[in-house]
C-alpha cells in the first residue's frame, strides 16, 4: 500500500517466525546492539525507521546507537503508540507475574485475540515470548543524550490512555529537527484499524526524500 519507491525491510526478532527456535531477548539494549550489527551492512541508501509500541523504543534507541557508531542516521523517525522515553513509568511491572495474573494483564490490554487466550497449548508457546517482550519494555531505563538530528513524527490513537497526546508531544525533546504529532481514531492498536490512513501519512512524509 506504499509507493513503489519505498522499500519495506521488516525486522524479525529472535523468537518469531522462522526464528521461533531462537531465544528472545528480554532486555532492550542488548537487542538494539544486535539489531545495529545486523542493519549496518544494509544502510547503502536513505532510510527511515518506523516502530510501534515496543518497536518505537527499538527504533529510537537504534537511531541513537547508529549515531554513537558514527554510522548514517535515518532521514526520518516514526514512533507510534509509545510515550516519549524520558517520561517515567507509572504502571507496575508484571512481566514476571504468576501465569494467571500475567494472562489477565494480557486480556486487559485487548491486543491478544480471546481465542488465543483461551487456547492453553498455544498460550504455553506464546507466554515465554510475551514475557520477554514485556520485560524489554518494563525494564527499560532511559539514558539522557543529545537530541537526534532527524525529524520525528509521533503517531497515536485518540483512545490510547497509555500514550496520549501529551505523552507523544514529549517526543519533541528528542530531535533538533522538525517534529509533528498525528492522532488517529482508535486505541493502542489503531495501526490495525487505521492502517490505510497511517500508510498514507507515512508516504506523504517520505516523499520529500525520494528523488
Amino acid at each position: 500500500m506504499l509507493p513503489a519507491e519505498i522499500e519495506i525491510s521488516a525486522a524479525q526478532l529472535p523468537g518469531r517466525g522462522n526464528r521461533s527456535r531462537e531465544t528472545p531477548y528480554n532486555a532492550l539494549l542488548p537487542l538494539v546492539q544486535a539489531m545495529t550489527e545486523a542493519i549496518v551492512p544494509h544502510l547503502d541508501k536513505p532510510f527511515a525507521f518506523f516502530g510501534h509500541s515496543m518497536g518505537a523504543m527499538l527504533a529510537f534507541e537504534l537511531a541513537r546507537q547508529l549515531r554513537e557508531r558514527g554510522s548514517l542516521q535515518p532521514v526520518h523517525l516514526f514512533v507510534s503508540g509509545r510515550r516519549a522515553p524520558q517520561i517515567p513509568r507509572t504502571s507496575r511491572v508484571w512481566h514476571d507475574a504468576p501465569e494467571p495474573e500475567f494472562i489477565e494483564e494480557l486480556r486487559s490490554l485487548a491486543g491478544t485475540p480471546p481465542e488465543v487466550l483461551a487456547h492453553p497449548e498455544l498460550m504455553q508457546l506464546m507466554i515465554p515470548l510475551l514475557r520477554a517482550d514485556f520485560s524489554v519494555v518494563q525494564t527499560y531505563t532511559y539514558a539522557p543524550a543529545p537530541p537526534l538530528d532527524c525529524p520525528i513524527t509521533a503517531i497515536g490513537g485518540l483512545q490510547d490512555k497509555d500514550a496520549n497526546r501529551e505523552h507523544l508531544e514529549a517526543w519533541r525533546e528528542q530531535t533538533n529537527a522538525s517534529f509533528i504529532v498525528r492522532m488517529l481514531q482508535g486505541n493502542h492498536f489503531f495501526l490495525n484499524t487505521e492502517r490505510a490512513l497511517l500508510l498514507r501519512m507515512i508516504a506523504q512524509e517520505l516523499r520529500q526524500y525520494i528523488s
